[in-house]
């Protein structure tokens, strides 16, 4: 009797547990970290790309080591921070973006002094690199886009009802997003 109990019960509740959203929520979550993986793929991608150019730079001005050095700190910054994906979080995601902000920054100031020897904007290699940067950048934006993309439909699941009841059962937690930089909205200023 007693186990017939049991077996009822569990035929009652069986209905809540395959309807609760379990297996897309870590399909969600998942789709998240492999997204965020693909934004790393592309910072990876600039910070391979940036050896390069420096040394391509390094022939044409010698006497500009000090931006040449705070790009290669930059990029050690950069490279240096990782997220696990599965303890991200806003502080962790903040810190990553910074380090990589920092690396934008020392890119656009190597930029304006690439600017000042025309010899260098006309040699091959440092077209072909500044082109291959220049589309490395627009991948990082489409790869920020589709992480929040992934990342708000991972939010948005898993905190509508009911589901927001066993997502929390689960310990499916909201996942931050990517945000711009304080101040991004302003053009940077360049000056010869």
């Amino acid at each position: 009797m007693k186990s017939l109990k049991y077996l009822l019960i569990l035929a009652l509740a069986m209905p809540l547990f395959t309807s609760c959203g379990y297996n897309t929520m870590v399909d969600k979550s998942e789709a998240v970290d492999a997204s965020w993986a693909q934004v790393e793929n592309v910072y990876q991608r600039r910070a391979d790309l940036i050896p390069n150019l420096v040394n391509t730079v390094k022939g044409y001005a010698e006497h500009e080591k000090e931006t040449l050095t705070g790009v290669i700190e930059a990029r050690a910054k950069a490279t240096s921070v990782n997220i696990n994906p599965g303890n991200m979080n806003q502080a962790s995601l903040a810190q990553f973006q910074q380090a990589q902000d920092g690396l934008s920054s020392a890119l656009s100031k190597l930029m304006v002094v690439m600017e000042r020897y025309p010899d260098l904007k006309a040699n091959q290699n440092f077209m072909d690199l500044q082109a291959q940067l220049e589309g490395t950048e627009n991948r990082i934006a489409v790869e920020r886009k589709k992480f929040n993309e992934a990342t708000q439909g991972y939010n948005a699941y898993i905190k509508k009802f009911p589901r927001v009841i066993y997502a929390s059962w689960f310990d499916f937690e909201k996942k931050p997003y990517f945000t711009a930089e304080a101040g991004s909205e302003k053009a940077p200023k360049v000056e010869f």
